[in-house]
């Protein structure tokens, strides 16, 4: 079976909910609930001998905020909430350099210096994907709502990270553990 794993941030509950309502509306299988992409797939091998770094991270890694903000695309298939927190990206960096993922894999999946921190809100249809998609048009439709319904878009306080691991038989990626940030 295959394994795989990436490394998010949840939106509150209250603000989860209305994402996944959102969703819902266009799409059945979204394949994860709403997150912000902190470290994706690249490196976190099935062994999991990663995820001892990622601790020491979320361990050390003091709490902070984040804005979600206004709609973006990633090309045109990709419609998505843009984030915006300089310690982010430092948190970012920091599992990424305890992850140690490949150059090829860390250009493959838009790290490091490449890295646009965002919350997914819908994308194209492509068969090959464990996520269902829309057309264009709906993603049109999907951004003049999202401004409308999404907003405001609030400011969330980071304690904690989660990594996800691909359940095969659901196609769907769940929560495998919450890692808390220093505390102390």
């Amino acid at each position: 079976m295959k394994k795989e794993y990436f490394i998010g941030i949840v939106p509150p509950e209250e603000y989860l909910e209305r994402v996944q309502q959102f969703q819902n509306r266009w799409m059945g299988n979204v394949g994860v609930e709403p997150h912000i992409t902190l470290k994706a797939q690249g490196g976190l091998l099935p062994d999991r001998r990663w995820l001892d770094g990622v601790k020491g991270v979320a361990s050390h890694f003091r709490p902070f905020s984040l804005r979600l903000g206004e709609p973006a695309y990633f090309g045109e298939t990709i419609l998505y909430l843009t984030v915006h927190s300089p310690d982010l990206f430092d948190l970012h960096r920091e599992i990424v350099q305890a992850v140690s993922p490949s150059p090829e894999e860390i250009r493959q999946y838009f790290e490091l210096e490449a890295y646009v921190p965002h919350l997914t809100l819908g994308k194209e249809l492509n068969p090959s994907s464990i996520r269902e998609g829309v057309g264009k048009p709906e993603l049109e439709v999907m951004e003049n709502q999202a401004r409308r319904e999404l907003a405001p878009y609030p400011c969330i306080d980071v304690t904690s990270i989660r990594v996800y691991e691909l359940n095969t038989e659901k196609k769907q990626y769940e929560p495998l553990i919450d890692l808390p940030l220093h505390t102390g």
